[in-house]
């Protein structure tokens, strides 16, 4: 099997990122993090991923620093459950995807390369594979992840009023 081969995501894995979290440095606005977030409130953030599957991949996390989804209030969950909503239909407005992935990785057996609980929405779109993934092994993005949080920064907006 062939795997997407991104030069910056391997020296992130393999230990080449910041000390702490991450998402919470994001979430503290720290400048020595890339800060791609759309949207904040007082229990969550959005951020575009740094390393994309698709364009219009995005996170949400909480701002408390969880491990575990059982460990969501009442009022997190709920809130959790609106931003889903008003993401999907800000992506369809923007991305205009037929499908997503909405999922969370929990653990690192289970592929999260981040302690912080975090939720990802994926974007899908008809014919995906293209020739690169077909001969070089290799996935192509049709827009980085800068200007997917540009876009996105812009259509989020409605939601901070």
């Amino acid at each position: 099997m062939d795997y997407f081969f991104n030069f910056d995501k391997l020296s992130y894995v393999k230990g080449g990122r910041p000390d702490g979290c991450i998402l919470c440095r994001i979430r503290d606005r720290d400048p020595e993090a890339v800060d791609l977030s759309v949207y904040r409130d007082e229990l969550f953030v959005i951020t575009v991923n740094l390393y994309p599957y698709n364009p219009g991949h995005l996170m949400l996390f909480p701002r408390r620093h969880l491990e575990d989804l059982r460990q969501y209030s009442a009022e997190e969950q709920h809130r959790l459950d609106q931003l889903v909503r008003a993401a999907l239909t800000i992506l369809d407005k923007t991305h205009r995807p037929c499908a997503y992935n909405i999922g969370y990785n929990m653990g690192p057996a289970a592929g999260a390369s981040i302690e912080h609980l975090h939720l990802h929405i994926i974007p899908r779109y008809p014919n995906e594979t293209g020739i690169a993934d077909l001969l070089a092994g290799k996935r192509v993005l049709v827009e980085s992840p800068l200007q997917t949080a540009e876009r996105l920064q812009k259509a989020f907006r409605p939601l901070e009023d």
